[in-house]
């Protein structure tokens, strides 16, 4: 067995831990041992439909109380999965129908695993003649034993966020997983007996499925898991699991801690006890210093420790974790010189007694690499750079992807040295914090100097009327001599012409203040025009077509 699979079925027979399901309606708690016990009947369902070692699942279900023991059955069987992309209520079926036909045929699905709310979308799947095996249905089957498994067998094929008509996937094996697992657990310093994780992250995105389900499977840490829809419909229900289950560890992107500072400024006095949180990280989208510091401000009259508020940087190129903070330090910035950093591209730190005299831009640092993985930052060369020069991050160690299943077959992510570049812009400070600008591909350079899109948007976001994680910076021209760029809002005045005009004005005096350069252009549009990723990450190159 893998030492994944085997510490799995270990933890089943010995832990009383488990996972709860069904929140604010009907809860229900499973012991690992019980989701076990399903997962080896669904392995005899699976068997049945023909699923052995080495294949390859897609998975479309929503419900976390499925998608545990599914997961767990899928990895008896020896196979890989693949959280396919969700529809929506908004998705056009036929164009979502043809784009999953597309990556089960670039995976070699042998079979799709289908449960809610994904019913109806089961003749879709049957009339292009794939095989569709029903949640509900498996387990039906007769206990199965688990087939033996090895370090380099695929675990997990996780589709990246982007163009879901060029599709690609990362290739994560059970030693990626194993690995990445006690680096984070070691990092973070977990108690199995006191810790309690809570999420309400999409399963499909590398931070649900393998920070909050592969890894609590893996190790029998207790769990409380709802869906993002869950969360969105109401959000203070976040903070009501955690005062409930006195949650320890919990994690999301940035705007969804703008939310919850909103609904925490609402709520009523004594309502909550949220001082049971050792760490709340903040990831997979840029963090902004602000939101951190709205929140511990919201979250101070329910007991929120301010040093609980960690940003933190994963990829699922390194299956999940990148750098996490020690625990108790709270967001660390980096005060540094902006004129520095985008003529030179040197992180040049500011002293405490010059920051009102100087340009300055304030960094969130997002802790020391995990245990087992090397970084370093190159030049366009890739040249290895100092300490606090800018540069793109490479990363390097036994959780590194190989490759990418793609529609033209695999591609591998690291060198012959097995560096993987990450597409990120940043730096390593004196300390060896890790310190992200922004992703290659969207700088946008104007004479002779490097802007982030980052400091763009979270300008334009300062702006009243704005709506909190939804505004864009895109570059115009690229590549030609004279750059320039937009910015793109959503707003729930979208149709007032004088809020418009107002909400205009006020975003180019704000880019202006921060940035020194206006936008040639700003666009205010209505809530959800903006193109996301399937996990909710704006999508910047999707943006600027828009625009053309």
């Amino acid at each position: 067995m893998s030492r994944f699979t085997d510490e799995m079925y270990a933890t089943a027979r010995s832990t009383s831990h488990g996972l709860v399901t069904g929140e604010p309606d009907a809860p229900l708690r499973q012991s690992w041992g019980e989701i076990h016990r399903t997962a080896r009947r669904m392995a005899g369902g699976l068997a049945a439909a023909g699923i052995d070692h080495g294949h390859a699942v897609g998975v479309l279900a929503g419900m976390p109380v499925d998608i545990a023991p599914a997961c767990q059955a899928i990895w008896m069987r020896g196979a890989s999965i693949t959280m396919l992309h969700q529809p929506t209520p908004r998705t056009d079926l036929a164009v979502w129908a043809r784009d999953t036909e597309t990556v089960l045929g670039m995976i070699e699905a042998r079979a799709v695993v289908l449960g809610a709310p994904f019913e109806a979308a089961e003749p879709l799947l049957r009339e292009r003649g794939i095989t569709v095996v029903r949640i509900d249905q498996l387990p039906e089957g007769p206990d199965t034993d688990p087939v033996p498994t090895t370090e380099s067998d695929v675990a997990l094929l996780q589709l990246t966020s982007g163009s879901t008509g060029s599709p690609k996937a990362v290739q994560i094996t059970h030693e990626n997983f194993y690995v990445n697992a006690y680096a984070m657990f070691d990092r973070v310093k977990f108690q199995l007996d006191n810790d309690v994780m809570i999420s309400w992250l999409p399963l499909f995105h590398d931070m649900g499925m393998v920070g909050f389900l592969s890894v609590p499977m893996q190790f029998g840490a207790e769990v409380v898991c709802v869906t993002p829809l869950d969360f969105l419909m109401r959000p203070v229900l976040w903070a009501e699991l955690i005062d409930k289950y006195r949650g320890t560890v919990t994690a999301a992107p940035n705007f969804a801690y703008s939310l919850l500072a909103r609904r925490l400024k609402q709520a009523e006095e004594g309502s909550l006890d949220l001082s049971s949180v050792r760490y709340m990280w903040n990831g997979a989208e840029p963090v902004d210093p602000d939101t951190m510091d709205a929140l511990a401000e919201a979250g101070k009259r329910f007991g929120l420790n301010p040093m609980a508020l960690t940003p933190v940087y994963g990829m699922a190129e390194t299956t999940l974790a990148v750098s996490v903070p020690d625990a108790g330090h709270g967001q660390v910035l980096d005060v540094i010189d902006a004129d520095l950093l985008e003529a030179l591209g040197k992180a040049v730190p500011v002293p405490e007694q010059h920051v009102a005299h100087t340009n300055v831009r304030r960094l969130p640092t997002l802790g020391y690499l995990v245990d087992q993985l090397e970084g370093r930052v190159v030049d366009s060369e890739r040249e290895p750079l100092p300490t606090r020069s800018v540069g793109v991050i490479e990363l390097r160690g036994p959780a590194v992807t190989s490759g990418y299943v793609t529609v033209d077959g695999f591609r591998p992510a690291q060198d012959e040295d097995g560096w993987l570049d990450t597409g990120d812009i940043g730096y390593f400070t004196d300390e060896g914090l890790v310190v992200v600008c922004g992703r290659i591909k969207d700088v946008i350079i104007m004479g002779g100097r490097n802007i982030f899109p980052t400091d763009i948007e979270r300008a334009a976001m300062r702006v009243s009327g704005v709506r909190p994680g939804n505004a864009v910076a895109v570059r115009l021209d690229a590549g030609q001599k004279r750059e320039s760029f937009a910015v793109v809002v959503e707003s729930n005045d979208h149709q007032n012409h004088d809020e418009v005009k107002r909400i205009e004005r006020e975003i180019v005096h704000a880019v202006f203040s921060e940035v020194g350069v206006r936008p040639r252009t700003v666009a205010v549009l209505g809530p959800g025009a903006l193109p996301k990723t399937s996990s909710g990450k704006l999508r910047r190159s999707a943006t600027a077509i828009h625009l053309h």
